[in-house]
């Protein structure tokens, strides 16, 4: 294994930007040995990633030069089916999600509405399609390619979805990431921060060993593992672009692009990771606030999911059992 501290190209939207550049069998071992196997260390490297990313899309969004938002396509499309009637979405995509706890998902609805005050016309991410990756098997494949993948997982389906129930890990400190594509609400790895009054609560398993080990199961079962990222990053996706129309400016004849529009919508972003920071985050002496902490595993196990769920559809192939 071959493990250094870099300095990232942050152009790169799948870049690790922790300082962490490895080769190894397994891609999340290398963050873990780099930090020594600590929680601690562990969730600075992933708050490194997120400030460091945001710092990024800020520069990028309030550049002279920075023409506009990134419409997906294939939501706008989905969106605008009385233009798009026969549009299908052709990527089929194979996953463990975790899903949130109703503590989260009530959170997520409330950072929306934030959002939507800002932006109007986002597209947001419906409660019941609110995930987070904890490993993406493969993407953009046809539906039989992956149901060959989907019976070769079989077998070891019920180890992976319950895998929570006796691998505990804690998320905590919500905050807002975000780019010119999507807005998404990002969490660190505990790190024995209070819960219940109690303090040092043991955190040494974190969330980065539960995306170690799911891959490690996942190969044992048989299939190759053609993830798209690995960054130090634990997040759910809850809005996206599918118009320019909050970020443009209107005269008699054209829109042209409103920077002072943007700097209203970068400001309002920051302005609610400020918000829960004040709300959310772990104080001294204070336990943590409903919604500010995530056990992943609780409510409902790992969701086995195949599909066009690139916005949080799909089908179910297995749902592990909650704790």
């Amino acid at each position: 294994m071959v493990t250094a501290v870099t300095t990232p190209n942050i152009d790169n939207s799948f870049v690790d930007l922790s300082g962490v550049s490895a080769t190894t069998d397994n891609p999340y071992e290398a963050l873990i040995a780099a930090s020594h196997d600590n929680p601690a260390e562990i969730q600075k490297r992933y708050q490194a990633h997120r400030i460091a990313r945001n710092e990024q899309q800020r520069e990028k969004l309030l550049a002279p030069g920075f023409s506009e938002v990134s419409i997906d396509p294939v939501l706008y499309q989905l969106e605008n089916r009385s233009m798009f009637p026969a549009f299908q979405d052709p990527r089929y995509c194979l996953v463990f999600w975790a899903r949130p706890t109703q503590s989260i998902r009530d959170l997520v609805q409330t950072i929306q509405q934030k959002l939507c005050d800002a932006a109007p016309n986002l597209w947001l991410m419906p409660a019941d399609c609110l995930h987070m990756t904890t490993l993406e098997i493969t993407h953009s494949l046809t539906a039989p390619e992956i149901e060959v993948l989907v019976q070769t997982l079989l077998p070891s389906a019920k180890l992976i979805t319950d895998y929570t129930l006796n691998h505990r890990t804690r998320l905590v400190k919500p905050m807002i990431s975000y780019d010119a594509s999507a807005i998404a609400l990002s969490f660190v790895p505990a790190s024995g921060e209070i819960v219940d009054g109690l303090e040092n609560h043991d955190d040494s398993y974190t969330y980065h060993h539960l995306r170690r080990d799911i891959y490690n199961l996942s190969k044992s079962a048989g299939v190759t593992v053609a993830s798209r990222y690995t960054v130090p990053s634990a997040h759910l996706t809850i809005a996206r672009f599918i118009t320019q129309e909050d970020f443009v400016s209107r005269d008699a004849s054209s829109l042209s692009d409103d920077p002072h529009k943007m700097k209203r919508w970068v400001d309002a972003i920051e302005s609610i990771n400020i918000w829960l920071m004040e709300n959310y985050w772990p104080k001294v002496g204070n336990t943590i606030p409903e919604g500010g902490q995530w056990i992943v595993g609780q409510e409902k196990g790992l969701d086995f999911r195949k599909g066009t769920l690139w916005y949080g559809g799909g089908e179910t192939v297995r749902l592990g059992a909650g704790s």
